[in-house]
């Protein structure tokens, strides 16, 4: 887990994909780099070290989730994010605020257990390997005979498999087989696997079954229903390979290792705080203050029950965010505004501002486009004019309707390609240069068009 970036180093690599919003990215940043230096502390002190939880206030588009998710990812810490709209008051139907803690849990287990399997991959590769030999060259199988009636309902169940007999004839076709395999010139064969379903208890999902794990229990008691495929070696042992290193991996330590990485790193995301503010709009919500009062003590520091274990919230880092152009922070019930006592406001975008998103990160929109082009064979290329009047447009129609931020973006880069990436695969070899010219043949029925509905997404 990389959990010891400076400061310095998460705004650098933020910079890479996230243009502007410096003050929230800093902000972030030293959040993250404070619990590392926590965890550096005696014990008795360590405890008393709460994370400060941050408040962004910002219109949509404008990047609160695409930090804190980018920010989580460079740090290895688990993440989830969730919409404070979702949830309900205890006694009503929906969605209770446990929920996202039980969704942190479930992060940080795929988390740990994805890097477990890469320090077991070599093991699981020889061992799915050898099973692959097996499949390719199988022995006669024998059914065990039992007088135990016990055993026989296991066997009817798929809960042993059926002995199998090699022959010297068998064992010489596997020798040569398996030079053959390790040298990558059986990838393309067909090979049938058996691959587990994934059952659901008694035909239907309870209320509340999945999030509790009385789901899995039921699972343990279920026998366990296979069926065949046929697919090839290379995608086979694909399957094989995660199936071998879940036997070789521990699960208990697993679990373990992932309710102490959620609660010492692990960053909860709540969006649309402003939502369930008391100033909002939605005067017919009747739980809005109530989902706030249940928000309040996961945010103060509970234990939680999950199906890994119990996981004390105190040292979570909860992010919460919301545009607040309706109601104010300040519209928050006062115990819960204490929770977030580090406030961020977000700026708006300017023309320079989408010009930058257009040009500058790695995986910008115009790469992507000029990669998903390029696997028909045709490039394109945009002119510094063109990318000047793109985002020119994108900000006039952000401040003629609804500003929706650097998502307006996609709109306008989808409208402007729309009729070549259509015609792209009868183009094979051609080059498509992307002018201010075009940019205005393409989009000019919208620039004049103040209603511009089908554009707002």
């Amino acid at each position: 887990m990389k959990q010891n970036l400076t400061p310095r180093e998460i705004t650098s690599k933020l910079d890479e994909d996230i243009i502007g919003q410096d003050e929230a990215k800093k902000k972030v940043a030293i959040a993250m780099r404070n619990r590392f230096r926590r965890m550096m502390l005696e014990d008795d002190l360590r405890d008393e070290v709460i994370p400060k939880n941050i408040l962004m206030i910002g219109p949509t588009g404008v990047g609160k989730t695409e930090i804190a998710r980018r920010m989580a990812k460079l740090t290895g810490s688990p993440f989830t994010k969730v919409e404070a709209t979702k949830f309900t008051e205890v006694g009503y139907v929906g969605r209770d605020v446990e929920s996202m803690v039980r969704d942190l849990v479930q992060s940080s287990v795929k988390l740990v257990k994805d890097e477990k399997m890469v320090l077991v991959k070599d093991d699981a590769e020889d061992l799915a390997n050898e099973r692959l030999i097996a499949l390719l060259a199988p022995g006669f199988k024998k059914e065990k005979t039992t007088t135990n009636p016990f055993e026989a309902l296991m066997n009817q169940q798929g809960g042993e498999e059926p002995e199998e007999e090699v022959t010297p004839e068998v064992k010489d076709k596997r020798r040569s087989l398996r030079s053959k395999l390790l040298n990558g010139y059986l990838e393309d064969e067909e090979v049938s696997i058996e691959v587990q379903e994934e059952q659901n208890p008694m035909g239907m999902m309870m209320p509340g079954m999945e999030e509790s794990g009385m789901q899995d229990m039921f699972k343990q008691f279920m026998p366990k229903k296979k069926h065949k495929r046929t697919m090839s070696v290379k995608k086979a042992r694909e399957y094989l390979i995660r199936e071998e290193a879940e036997k070789i991996i521990d699960t208990d330590n697993v679990n373990d290792e992932a309710i102490n990485l959620a609660e010492t790193m692990g960053i909860i995301f709540i969006d649309e705080m402003d939502k369930i503010a008391k100033g909002g709009q939605n005067s017919g919500d009747v739980s809005r203050e109530g989902v706030q009062r249940d928000i309040l003590p996961i945010v103060e520091g509970s234990r939680v029950q999950t199906k890994y274990g119990s996981i004390d919230t105190e040292h979570i880092l909860f992010i919460g965010a919301g545009a607040f152009h309706v109601s104010k922070p300040s519209d928050l019930i006062p115990e819960l505004q204490g929770r977030f006592p580090i406030r961020v406001e977000l700026d708006k975008l300017t023309e320079k501002d989408f010009e930058k998103i257009l040009k500058e990160p790695k995986r910008s929109l115009i790469r992507q486009y000029e990669a998903l082009l390029q696997t028909e064979e045709v490039s394109i290329s945009f002119t510094d004019e063109a990318i000047v009047q793109l985002a020119k447009t994108a900000h006039q129609v952000n401040t003629d309707t609804d500003d929706i931020g650097a998502r307006r973006l996609q709109t306008i880069l989808e409208t402007l390609l729309e009729e070549l990436l259509f015609e792209a695969s009868n183009m094979q070899g051609a080059h498509v240069e992307i002018t201010e010219q075009y940019v205005n043949s393409k989009l000019s029925h919208i620039q004049g068009d103040k209603e511009l509905s089908q554009f707002i997404l």
